[in-house]
C-alpha cells in the first residue's frame, strides 16, 4: 500500500482494518479476472503438454521420425513426429508453428462445411473464404461477400465457430446489426446468444492464441 510520507503508520494500518472487506472483495475480482484471461495454450510445447482444440484439451505426444519436417496428426491425441534431427534439441517453437499450419488448415476445411451447412438456406453464398490471423476480430465479411474467419476460433468449441461463420453470412444479406439481422441468425442458430456468450466471456483467453 502506499500512503504520504506523514500520515502515521497507526491510521495506515486502522485504515486498512476499515477497508480489509473491500480489499478482499476487490483482490477477488482481480483473480478471477486474471483466471479467466489465462493464455490457453502451453508455455512450452513438449511431450505431455496440453493442446487447446474445439473446446477441450488434448494430450501432445512427441514422436522421433525419418521425415525432414515435423507432421501432426490428431486422434484423440496430438502427435508431433519430430525430424531426428531436431528431437534432441528445444524443438518448442519448431512443434508450435507445424500445430498451427495444421489448425489453419483444419480451419479452412471446417469453415468450408459450415458455409456449404447454412448458405444454401437463405442463398448466402460468399464470394470467397479465407482464414486468417486476426489480432482484434473473429471475422468480417467484406462489401464483394468474401468472408474471412479467425483460425484461433478451432480452439473454442464446434457451435462458437459455427456462430461466427453464420454470423459472417448473414452480413451478406443484412449489412448492419439491426433486429432483422439478429432475427436472421436466429432463424440458422435459435441458440446463437449463449454461442455468443462464451465468445465474449472466454475471447480475451482465445485471442492469445497458442
Amino acid at each position: 500500500m502506499v500512503a504520504p510520507i506523514k500520515v502515521a503508520e497507526h491510521k495506515i494500518h486502522q485504515f486498512v482494518q476499515d477497508k480489509q472487506q473491500w480489499i478482499i472483495q476487490a483482490l477477488a475480482k482481480i483473480a478471477a479476472k486474471s483466471r479467466l484471461h489465462n493464455k490457453l495454450a502451453p508455455a512450452v510445447y513438449g511431450h505431455g503438454a496440453e493442446i487447446p482444440y474445439q473446446g477441450a484439451s488434448y494430450k501432445l505426444a512427441v514422436r522421433p521420425t525419418k521425415l525432414k519436417r515435423i507432421k501432426i496428426e490428431f486422434c484423440q491425441e496430438f502427435v508431433a513426429h519430430v525430424p531426428d534431427a531436431l528431437i534432441i534439441k528445444d524443438h518448442s517453437a519448431e512443434i508450435k508453428e507445424a500445430l498451427i499450419r495444421w489448425m489453419k488448415k483444419e480451419s479452412k476445411s471446417q469453415v468450408e462445411q459450415l458455409v456449404k451447412q447454412h448458405a444454401e438456406k437463405k442463398q448466402l453464398f460468399p464470394q470467397t473464404i479465407k482464414i486468417k490471423t486476426q489480432k482484434s476480430r473473429w471475422g468480417s465479411c467484406g462489401i464483394h461477400n468474401d468472408i474471412n474467419i479467425n483460425w484461433l476460433l478451432i480452439i473454442a468449441p464446434p457451435e462458437v465457430l459455427e456462430y461466427v461463420v453464420v454470423h459472417e453470412l448473414c452480413h451478406i444479406k443484412v449489412r448492419n446489426h439491426s433486429a432483422h439481422f439478429w432475427a436472421l441468425v436466429a432463424e440458422h442458430l435459435p441458440d446463437y446468444q449463449h454461442r455468443r456468450q462464451w465468445l465474449k466471456k472466454h475471447g480475451s483467453s482465445l485471442m492469445m492464441g497458442l
